[in-house]
């Protein structure tokens, strides 16, 4: 039996919708007076103003995606290395340089143990507030950050949804001007900016939407993770 790695069925779910739509458009351009396949995408006559903005939002999202995948990893918000030296300090009891080390080192981990150890001194009850405070202020941020790709995937498509009646609009204006006489190839423009923007938003929307649940998942196991990590560490602290 043949096992398939989660990451290689993500990576296909992404990939599949934009390789499926470049290889129509460019089976298009072929049979369309021998352009090239690039010429038929970012020809201003086939996709419009509306097939532009959504290439734009591609590009972004595709920023955003690889911006997220690099940034949000338990390496990057909880580094091992940070994460044992401010353990041994925990366990010396060296706080104030805890303190120092997070004040340099800011990442997830150490703003909620900073949060914790700025109300050393009080009882234990006050510094699990603000250390749960701090916790879901930073994952907050980071759903926040992923959040971008929710509206992206929600836009793409109506963004085609709308190529789509505008290009039926000016397809029908056409027919209405020439007073119902009018050949096929008149109206082929209007209809290929109908179907392109359709292709584009929906080959916007789905990698994204994939995207962004991989990431909300990943955010919501990231955080639970890091979150245990500095309850644990202030355990300690219960009972004094």
């Amino acid at each position: 039996m043949i096992r398939v790695q989660v990451p290689f069925v993500r990576l296909l779910a992404v990939a599949a919708p934009l390789l499926l739509a470049t290889s129509l458009l460019a089976q298009e351009a072929k049979g369309g007076g021998g352009e090239s396949a690039i010429a038929e995408v970012f020809a201003y006559r086939n996709a419009g103003l509306i097939g532009y903005l959504i290439i734009v939002m591609s590009v972004v999202a595709l920023a955003l995606i690889i911006e997220n995948f690099m940034t949000i990893k338990r390496e990057k918000l909880a580094p091992p290395d940070l994460l044992g030296e401010l353990e041994a300090l925990f366990d010396g009891e060296n706080f104030q340089e805890a303190v120092e080390l997070c004040e340099q080192e800011k990442n997830y981990l150490t703003n909620c143990v900073g949060a914790g150890l700025s109300k050393l001194g009080h009882s234990f009850e006050t510094m699990q507030i603000a250390l749960r405070e701090m916790q879901t202020e930073e994952s907050v941020k980071l759903f926040q950050k992923v959040g971008w790709l929710s509206l992206i995937s929600a836009i793409a498509p109506m963004m085609g949804l709308f190529g789509t009646v505008t290009g039926m609009f000016v397809t029908f204006s056409t027919i209405a001007a020439s007073g119902g006489s009018v050949s096929p190839a008149t109206l082929a423009g209007g209809i290929k900016m109908a179907l392109i923007t359709t292709i584009f938003g929906l080959s916007v929307a789905i990698p994204v939407g994939v995207a962004f649940f991989t990431l909300r998942n990943r955010v919501i196991r990231t955080s639970t993770e890091i979150n245990a990590i500095t309850e644990d560490m202030f355990e300690r602290f219960r009972g004094k």
